[in-house]
């Protein structure tokens, strides 16, 4: 009997992801399946993105896009940032496809195709910085660098994209913006006679929130898992998203304290008036954020919130029973469906002052993965 686990549901990504294809279509779909499937483990993940109709998987990492092909994907794979050189030649090895956006990273790919022996060009997708400043050439850079992929026999030039930094506001004009310098980017490339076939810009905000964002591709990550990238981008208007992930443990001990008993580190938990307070194996080593009781934060245990009392410690954390008659062993659900309530990694994110991203990324590699959902792999 496991003592932590988190449950996914693997119906719940393929119906996300064909609802949000749905949504997108006619451009095709990119599944972002980076840091380990935003917690709910990349192969399982990216198969049932796949299944569901995805075209293509998106990683941040190379190590991760060398995971898929071992374990025999074979669909097209976008690593979303440009390979240091000495990467270059796994990534051609492993038939990844590149975003890039220096000259240098363009040097080392077209050398690591001579150096591995390739016989085709690589693919290769140029990034564009239209103003959230964290990778990507500059705008006036963009003709510049494509004409630079087109004279290299090993490149071939497949895709120019952007990022957005502020889709998730949906009233934020920044993302006109942005928007319309990528279009003046592509009308540029257009008019050299260098425009590559997939040009694309919108994440899971980015879709949800703009029509004119969508393009010819779209790389939805939060969205796949069933989370709405802000609270608004949910709402009856939009796909009805399933979270896919559940977060559980048992009780492993049961004290009868004095009412307003003090607990936990500090002491800065108190025990309500019926005194009964549960141990759960749930710690913020298995992602569970420490000053998660501070901020209010709650449980469900017999299908009720109990509040989580105190600070919550590595391994563990303490809850207030109430006059719940829970036991050791009873299931206790941090994150995911107990009778009629539900508790969301939304939800802990906004208690917090974080994103439901960080959340799901931060569950515990120690916390095991167990899959529901017809599984044809």
């Amino acid at each position: 009997m496991m003592s932590v686990w988190s449950e996914v549901d693997l119906d719940a990504i393929r119906a996300n992801v064909a609802a949000l294809r749905e949504l997108a279509a006619p451009a095709q779909m990119l599944a972002v399946v980076k840091a380990n499937g935003y917690g709910h483990g990349a192969i399982p993940v990216a198969r049932a993105a796949l299944d569901a109709g995805a075209h293509w998987l998106g990683v941040a990492r190379v190590d991760e896009g060398v995971q898929l092909r071992a374990d025999g994907i074979d669909a097209p794979i976008m690593l979303l940032s440009e390979p240091h050189p000495r990467d270059c030649a796994r990534v051609v090895a492993h038939t990844l496809t590149p975003v890039v956006y220096t000259e240098v990273g363009l040097d080392a790919l077209a050398k690591a195709v001579v150096d591995t022996g390739v016989a085709s060009p690589l693919p290769v997708h140029l990034k564009v910085d239209t103003g959230m400043h964290r990778v990507g050439c500059a705008p006036e850079d963009a003709s510049r660098l494509a004409r630079l992929i087109a004279s290299r026999d090993e490149l071939e030039l497949a895709g120019v994209c952007t990022h957005l930094a502020v889709a998730d506001e949906p009233d934020n004009p920044y993302t006109g913006e942005q928007l319309a310098r990528f279009d003046a980017v592509l009308t540029a490339l257009d008019g050299a006679g260098l425009r590559p076939p997939l040009a694309h810009v919108a994440n899971s905000a980015g879709l949800l929130g703009s029509a004119r964002a969508r393009y010819d591709l779209v790389r939805i990550g939060i969205a796949c898992y069933g989370l709405p990238p802000s609270p608004a981008l949910a709402g009856p208007s939009l796909p009805a998203l399933r979270p896919a992930l559940a977060l559980k443990a048992r009780i492993t001990m049961v004290k009868e304290l004095a009412p307003g008993a003090r607990v936990s580190y500090g002491l800065r938990g108190e025990a309500g008036p019926a005194g009964r307070v549960a141990t759960v194996a749930a710690g913020y080593a298995d992602g569970v954020p420490r000053n998660l009781g501070l901020a209010g934060g709650a449980v469900l245990v017999d299908g009720q919130r109990r509040p989580i009392l105190g600070i919550v410690t590595m391994d563990q954390l303490l809850v207030d029973l109430g006059d719940s008659e829970a036991a050791v062993d009873d299931e206790v659900v941090l994150l995911g469906h107990q009778g009629d309530d539900e508790i969301t990694a939304t939800e802990w994110g906004e208690l917090l002052g974080t994103i439901s991203y960080e959340i799901v990324t931060g569950i515990g590699a120690r916390v095991p993965r167990t899959y529901t959902g017809n599984r044809p792999f």
